[in-house]
């Protein structure tokens, strides 16, 4: 088995012969928090308050020709989502950040859909924030 990473317990990202569950073009958005002074009859001139908030999104598709139970995994995802779990973020064996993370916001795409109203696959983009 070839282990990419995981989120928490909730997501195992991995590419074996029986499983393909990865994700790929992440982005992450690391910023300031700053104030703008703005003196009588001089320049605003800003303040660094200290680290902003980090947050990152990442697209995974789930298949069920790859081993994956579509469904069933965005139910979970949902669940964790709607009650704000924090998970912590590894890719390979390093920590993504400084601290754990949360689902804000999941977006999904369903795929093929079949007898019993079965899902073939679906794609998920997954939106978390750093949570302290």
């Amino acid at each position: 088995m070839g282990k990419i990473g995981n989120l928490g317990r909730l997501i195992v990202f991995e590419v074996s012969s029986e499983r393909v569950l990865t994700f790929g073009r992440m982005t992450q958005n690391v910023k300031g928090r700053w104030s703008v002074h703005e003196p009588i009859l001089g320049k605003p001139y800003p303040e660094f308050l200290g680290p902003g908030q980090r947050s990152l999104s990442f697209p995974v598709h789930l298949s069920a020709m790859h081993g994956v139970r579509p469904r069933e995994t965005m139910e979970r995802i949902e669940e964790a989502v709607e009650k704000g779990v924090p998970y912590t973020l590894v890719i390979g064996s390093k920590k993504v950040g400084g601290y754990q993370w949360v689902i804000e916001s999941m977006d999904e795409t369903w795929g093929e859909i079949i007898r019993d109203g079965d899902l073939l696959s679906a794609n998920l983009t997954l939106n978390l924030s750093e949570y302290r």
